[in-house]
């Protein structure tokens, strides 16, 4: 390893036999098959190297299924690797699949002597750490019964404590911040800035793009189990939320094209055209209803970059798009984008009639299309996005069409404020010092 490194990984791989039948596996165990092969190769990981330099702290993103969680087990030696080699410099704790150790009969007390030993500690060390567990865990008596009877908001909380009091000199993370309630979280990420300042090392794997942004020197990209690209959070997360609509894949080939209304879309290999739309994450069980005279026919959002995705950061502009296409006589239509919180509750939106946009007359087959631009000022998190296309007709108040919740909006933030929305504060200090 070379000066300053405490984690190397070079060309890993990890591969799983996957069988069509259980009795090929057994064939294969006793060695009866005629067959080479019984069994297709899914490689989980395929040549990932990577280091991690002492203090640093390193982000690994990535889809589903793309390895993350796989890389972490086989460092922290939960799993085995199929090639390559693994080289770590220094005592390690990891915070995976909280309390995969415990014991169900012990009580919470036993439990904490049980992972301090399998860590590493001595009964002396624990001792001497016992107090900082229990006070962080904060489950009260309850550590001296057994944890069966923990409810599962205790149990991740001793489990989180254990794990993060151990002071290791290199942190292993896997979306294990996000346990317990508000509070408890608060606590977490206070720890993780503790360590960080103290100068551990840290790899943290999160679908929190918020927390990657904010913790992380560097960050990987893992994308079907290799490794995509690494660099500094920004650029990272701007692939990333590419990857998230299939904009970047090694596999596909492609260009954009504008056709003859001007309507943005993507050739593929076999010169197949795609819409705005197809190029987000979308709802697939989303609510929508209307008397069909006008059709929301594509929509999308794009961030600063000019990029169509899912995924805004904090304080930067971003577009909403909407097509509308007419099947009969409407006059003035009322295009509309909402945003409401995962609970339904909704936090804001406009439309052309609140903007005071007179959008005209229209006839069948004739397209419109709305653009709503504004800043990002929402909290870090995600939201829900519905559009709908209205108006008046004979004096009565018409429902052409509506998408609820159609698709939804990542907010990425490195700060964020008290309720929904950051008001944007500049804040300033005076301090005078008694003499």
């Amino acid at each position: 390893m070379e000066d300053n490194e405490v984690i190397r990984i070079e060309h890993l791989d990890k591969m799983y036999k996957l069988y069509d039948r259980q009795r090929d596996r057994l064939k294969e165990a006793l060695g009866i098959s005629r067959r080479k092969k019984l069994y297709h190769e899914h490689y989980a990981l395929k040549d990932v190297s990577l280091s991690v330099r002492k203090g640093e702290t390193v982000g690994i993103i990535g889809t589903n299924g793309s390895g993350k969680s796989t890389i972490l087990k086989i460092i922290t030696g939960v799993l085995s690797p199929t090639a390559g080699e693994v080289h770590i410099e220094g005592k390690l704790s990891a915070l995976l699949e909280l309390g995969a150790g415990f014991n169900m009969e012990f009580t919470g007390i036993e439990n904490v002597y049980l992972n301090g030993t399998m860590s590493g500690f001595s009964q002396a060390e624990i001792d001497a750490r016992l107090q900082d567990i229990l006070d962080f865990a904060d489950i009260g008596d309850f550590a001296y019964q057994k944890v069966k009877t923990y409810s599962s908001g205790m149990f991740v909380r001793l489990a989180f404590a254990v794990a993060i009091n151990i002071d290791p000199e290199i942190l292993i993370v896997d979306e294990a911040l996000s346990v317990g309630d508000v509070f408890f979280q608060n606590k977490c990420y206070h720890k993780f800035e503790e360590f960080k300042s103290q100068g551990k090392t840290i790899l943290f794997v999160s679908h929190d793009l918020s927390s990657i942004s904010k913790y992380c020197d560097r960050v990987v990209l893992l994308d079907r189990g290799k490794k995509l690209a690494e660099g500094r959070p920004k650029e990272i997360i701007d692939m990333y939320k590419k990857v998230l609509v299939h904009q970047v894949d090694s596999d596909m080939a492609g260009s954009e094209t504008v056709d003859e209304e001007g309507h943005l879309v993507q050739e593929d290999g076999d010169g197949q055209k795609k819409t705005w739309k197809s190029r987000l994450t979308l709802n697939p069980s989303n609510d929508t209803y209307g008397n069909g005279l006008a059709q929301i026919t594509d929509f999308c959002l794009i961030d600063n970059s000019g990029n169509i995705t899912n995924t805004v950061i904090k304080g930067d502009s971003y577009t909403v798009k909407v097509r509308a296409e007419f099947q009969d006589h409407v006059s003035e239509p009322i295009l509309a984008l909402s945003l409401k919180n995962r609970m339904g509750v909704e936090i804001t939106g406009t439309n052309t009639m609140f903007e005071k946009i007179s959008t005209g007359d229209f006839e069948k087959g004739d397209v419109l299309t709305v653009t709503f631009t504004q800043d990002m000022s929402l909290q870090g998190g995600e939201y829900l996005v519905s559009l709908g296309c209205v108006g008046y007709r004979k004096g009565d108040f018409t429902v052409y069409h509506r998408l609820y919740d159609i698709f939804s909006i990542q907010v990425i933030s490195s700060k964020d404020t008290v309720g929904y929305y950051d008001m944007g504060s500049d804040v300033t200090i005076d301090v005078k010092r008694a003499k």
